[in-house]
């Protein structure tokens, strides 16, 4: 017999509706899984050695619970907005560590990193932020996808799970993002 699984979606929407014990059950039952998105998102972005996966995620939540409540339509989409928080802190101290150097001796990302899930240096991944919030104003899925990919370390596969999508689509929303990204971020290489 199956343990009775916790409604997720139904918690999600209560806390929208402003129960706080709703949203510390959410955050409760899906801590283990979001530490381990938290360790994965650490892992494919380089320099970030002095912050555990951890404290990456208890800064993402305490971001969560001082915003209102994060409009998710179920836990999957909970799990790509925790994700965005993680990158966005993950941004913010990378700008911060650059504004004090001022990106010396730093390189310019070139389209074809896109291929490994690895971003190399900060100023690597500042450049590529900027770069999808531009994009993700004209195409927001393409942007997703490339989110997923090189921040989070999905696989295809994974991403079209992720997304609900077909992997042939993810594929097409790769293919196409890079390509926008390679004219628009990286012609003057």
């Amino acid at each position: 017999m199956r343990a009775h699984s916790p409604d997720i979606t139904a918690w999600i929407a209560a806390w929208q509706q402003g129960d706080a014990n709703a949203r510390d059950r959410v955050f409760t039952h899906l801590y283990p899984e979001l530490r381990r998105l938290a360790a994965v998102v650490l892992r494919s972005n380089a320099d970030h050695q002095t912050l555990e996966a951890t404290a990456l995620l208890n800064d993402a939540l305490l971001k969560m619970i001082q915003a209102r409540p994060p409009d998710a339509d179920d836990r999957a989409h909970f799990a790509r907005i925790v994700a965005r928080a993680m990158r966005q802190i993950l941004i913010d101290r990378v700008r911060r560590r650059l504004a004090d150097k001022r990106g010396a001796g730093e390189r310019m990302l070139s389209i074809e990193d896109f291929d490994a899930p690895d971003i190399g240096s900060p100023a690597e991944l500042v450049a590529l932020d900027d770069a999808l919030q531009r994009l993700a104003k004209m195409d927001a899925r393409a942007a997703t996808v490339v989110e997923l990919r090189v921040f989070v370390g999905l696989t295809i596969d994974e991403t079209a799970a992720a997304m609900g999508l077909h992997a042939a689509s993810v594929n097409r929303e790769w293919a196409h993002a890079c390509a926008w990204l390679k004219r628009h971020v990286f012609a003057n290489e």
